[in-house]
């Protein structure tokens, strides 16, 4: 039998099938807020066992990209809860993406009233898209205060109380792919000397005091966080000790009792592999449950779940160009071909067109 296709439970939760949805943005969200369009993606990609959302804004300030949802007002929380209404009826259970985008952005991409935040005044190499005036360089960013730092905490427990609102079953917590929760752990975007900076204990305590707050305000069983070490994304470069580093921060993560890891592996796009040693240290440190992606297919996958390397496996682009992709995966159809040219415009092209089996 198939362990991929079976049921599972994630904290208590239950899944129809160990396959994961990856967040991934899409742009959709015009004026930052969800729409029927995105009901519609979303509903269609809900024989999924778990959906997580694309990366959601706890805040104006963490709205680097354009037309990215947030979960911050009334409008995007009743928007969110039609999107978690149209999941939750075709089975499948979805955890919302928390990012704050922190120093990848720009000013022409917030609302008023945003800035541009960063563990350090460290610019990101590389640009960034504007509908206003095209692509920008990254902005230098302003060094976070203790008091912005004490905002930001409090935005993500909103946002976490937000997303349960709205019917989420939880929330993932995005500390993965260069963006703020990241920055803070990476020496190259933290460069600080006070509580937050240098040694690893220092550079992971914001992450650890959103993880507990995060934790109080809904109940560990609904937050799970993303990491990606090895990840070079958004300019995080690789450095000596980051193997020492992840593993430290999992068995810190351990100890708060949060109901997921998801680990990314982006060496099928073109990044650094993630060392089998340090999976499988997460594997070891980590009680709760492992999620891994990255480039998996259906075999690779029944093949690490079998192994016992994780509990569910996540995967993006083939859902993406596969709303029907377990139908697919069980049948041994062929897949859809994702359309880079479409993932990040407006509309439904290349977001609710591609076709389904039958």
């Amino acid at each position: 039998m198939s362990l991929l296709f079976s049921k599972t439970t994630l904290g208590q939760l239950t899944l129809q099938n160990r396959l994961v949805m990856s967040p991934m943005t899409r742009n959709r969200a015009i004026g930052n807020i969800p729409n029927e369009l995105m009901a519609e993606y979303y509903a269609q990609r809900a024989s999924a066992g778990l959906i997580i959302t694309e990366g959601t804004s706890p805040s104006p300030s963490g709205l680097g990209y354009p037309r990215i949802p947030g979960i911050f007002s009334a409008a995007q929380v009743a928007g969110w809860r039609r999107i978690t209404g149209a999941v939750h009826a075709q089975g499948a259970k979805m955890f919302m993406q928390l990012m704050h985008t922190g120093r990848i952005g720009h000013a022409l991409n917030l609302p008023a009233g945003g800035r541009v935040l960063a563990p350090s005044a460290v610019a990101a190499t590389g640009e960034i898209y504007t509908d206003a005036e095209g692509t920008k360089p990254n902005a230098m960013p302003q060094e976070m205060s203790g008091v912005d730092i004490k905002t930001a905490i409090s935005e993500f427990v909103q946002a976490a109380q937000n997303a349960v609102a709205a019917g989420c079953d939880g929330v993932e917590l995005h500390a993965a792919n260069g963006y703020l929760l990241e920055q803070f752990v990476r020496p190259n975007s933290n460069r600080r000397t006070d509580r937050y900076g240098d040694p690893i204990e220092n550079r992971a305590r914001f992450v650890l005091e959103v993880v507990e707050a995060v934790i109080i305000a809904i109940g560990k069983d609904k937050v799970g966080i993303r990491l990606s070490p090895f990840g070079v994304f958004n300019d995080m470069p690789l450095y000596d000790t980051m193997e020492a580093d992840y593993t430290w921060l999992a068995q810190h993560l351990d100890k708060r009792g949060l109901v997921y890891i998801h680990l990314v592996d982006h060496s099928a796009m073109g990044a650094p592999p993630v060392p089998d040693s340090i999976k499988a240290a997460f594997r070891s440190a980590f009680k709760g449950t492992l999620i891994l992606s990255g480039g998996y297919d259906a075999a690779r996958a029944e093949k690490d779940l079998a192994r016992g390397k994780c509990n569910l496996v996540a995967v993006g682009r083939p859902f993406l160009a596969n709303p029907d992709l377990i139908a697919r995966w069980k049948s041994g159809a062929a897949l859809n071909e994702p359309d880079p040219g479409t993932f990040y415009t407006p509309g439904a092209r290349g977001y609710t067109d591609y076709p389904v089996l039958g």
